[in-house]
């Protein structure tokens, strides 16, 4: 088994908003390996960016504060880091792939200009050199004619050419760790594809570790080696990709896996979960899943159930395997 590079430890983040205390991430804990591919999967609203830009100390304080836990980054929680160190670790060490490339992108500077600041400001790059690897990293990513399209702005770019521009600023200060938050959403099915190849590709090629966060279940099944289910800020379910799809625990995962369409099966309807995710400023008690869930107990409506392996390596939260 490879080392360890990022440990999460019971992370619970809450915001304090004018109508109430909503806790977004509640006890997460998961651990990613170098060289591993880590996929966060769940419905929107899960909690699953929040956790992302917690490892980036990145969710806005106030309103947002980190109740309790650790996050270890090659033995260091990120936690304890100062402003400057922080800094220091964003774009060297971790870098993240934000969702939507239109609001990440600043559309008043040049393509170029922006990935070129990260170089001068975190590599110590003049203003040549910088060009020069901008270049370099467009071509990388499969940008055509890169040194014309680095005077670009953001809008003369498609949604897939912006996504590329994101992933060649995530690798320009050749980080160890790569977060990639949705980078396929609202993307057709051609490119979506090309963008989890180039993304499987630069992880293979740098040996990175990678976070993939997705709601597509689909997606992870060619992307990543293990899997998180997260649900109403609680991860519900962890193990490796096969195990996960040969073997769901969650009712949740289950109820995924079969909103999934399916070439070997004469199935003409797909099973929907029925129900909403729930007001996360008005949890209900229990299992957060349990309204929505049709193997509900009576204990799923008093008590929180706690992860458990199950199988090696393969962890549920779930009162049905307690």
């Amino acid at each position: 088994m490879a080392e360890p590079v990022l440990q999460l430890e019971d992370l619970t983040v809450r915001f304090q908003l004018k109508r109430g205390q909503l806790t977004a991430v509640d006890g997460a804990s998961f651990t990613v390996h170098r060289g591993e591919t880590f996929g966060l999967v769940g419905e929107s609203g899960s909690g699953k960016s929040v956790t992302a830009r917690s490892v980036m100390r990145l969710n806005p304080s106030p309103p947002s504060e980190v109740v309790r836990g650790r996050i270890m980054f090659e033995g260091e929680n990120i936690l304890d880091k100062s402003d400057s160190g922080m800094r220091e670790l964003r774009g060297k060490h971790v870098a993240m792939v934000f969702q939507e490339p239109m609001s990440a992108l600043n559309p008043v500077y040049t393509v170029g200009a922006q990935i070129s600041d990260a170089l001068r400001t975190n590599m110590g790059m003049t203003k040549k050199e910088a060009q020069e690897r901008v270049i370099e990293l467009l071509a990388l990513v499969g940008i055509p004619s890169p040194a014309s399209r680095f005077k670009n702005y953001v809008h003369e770019f498609s949604g897939g050419m912006r996504q590329r521009v994101m992933l060649a600023m995530a690798l320009s200060c050749d980080p160890t760790f790569l977060i990639a938050d949705e980078p396929t959403t609202a993307l057709d099915v051609t490119i979506q594809a090309t963008i989890l190849e180039l993304i499987r590709s630069m992880i293979e090629r740098f040996n990175m570790s990678l976070i993939f966060i997705t709601h597509n279940l689909g997606v992870v099944a060619h992307t990543c080696d293990t899997i998180g289910v997260m649900y109403a800020s609680h991860i519900v379910e962890l193990g490796s990709t096969d195990e996960i799809f040969a073997n769901p625990l969650h009712p949740y995962t289950q109820g995924l896996l079969n909103s999934i369409p399916r070439l070997d099966t004469q199935q003409k309807f797909l099973t929907p979960i029925k129900g909403l995710v729930c007001n996360m400023l008005e949890p209900p008690n229990g299992c957060k899943f349990h309204p929505r869930c049709e193997q509900a107990m009576d204990i799923c409506t008093q008590e929180i159930p706690q992860m458990k392996e199950v199988a090696p390596g393969h962890f549920a939260a779930c009162h049905l395997h307690n």
